[in-house]
């Protein structure tokens, strides 16, 4: 089957997608726009691996102040080129996050960022509340171990739900980045600010 040129310019319009990979994807789907989408997002992660190995050395510092004045965020996003650093997607990624930092108060990037000593803590923690709930010895380290998770879950930047979308984690939309704008992206730090309650 033969792809107009029109589609795939209307499939990158869509997604920001490669020309070549729009062209691929909608070969795959016999032209339908809907399947190709769905295919570059399942490729989205793969392109975002191949990706994370590549220098960041251009980007952003974005700030974000909620309404009520009391609470703001910023953060500084990397990317790989000037050009990337400029584009709407990228600015309005940037933006997001520093909401989304401001509104879930994230204490790291990843898991790996979180001190040893914090989480042997927090593990000594939770294998207590475990022994009081009266679970069995032998489950007890499974137990543990899904709450380590779900302590990720809320502590960790990117394996947070993002927070106009939780459907989704702040991880899978720096994935859709990556994909869409065909650079690596990387979060380097933030910081956020509260007006302390009297």
């Amino acid at each position: 089957m033969s792809i107009t040129l029109d589609k795939v310019k209307k499939l990158r319009e869509e997604t920001l997608a490669g020309i070549v990979e729009c062209k691929k994807a909608l070969e795959e789907s016999n032209g339908n726009l809907e399947e190709a989408k769905k295919i570059l997002r399942r490729r989205g992660i793969k392109i975002a691996q191949k990706k994370s190995g590549k220098i960041t050395n251009q980007g952003l510092i974005v700030s974000y102040i909620h309404h009520n004045k009391r609470v703001g965020a910023m953060v500084e996003i990397h990317c790989e080129s000037d050009f990337v650093a400029k584009n709407d997607e990228f600015q309005r990624f940037a933006k997001d996050l520093a909401m989304h930092v401001a509104a879930f108060n994230p204490k790291w990037i990843v898991p790996e960022d979180v001190p040893a000593k914090v989480i042997e803590e927090e593990k000594s923690i939770l294998e207590s509340q475990a022994k009081k709930e009266g679970k069995p010895q032998q489950i007890i380290e499974k137990i543990v171990q899904g709450r380590i998770k779900k302590f990720y879950n809320q502590t960790c930047l990117l394996n947070q739900p993002f927070v106009k979308d939780e459907k989704r984690t702040v991880r899978d939309y720096l994935h859709e980045i990556v994909t869409k704008l065909g650079e690596n992206v990387k979060i380097h730090r933030f910081v956020r600010y509260e007006l302390e309650k009297d």
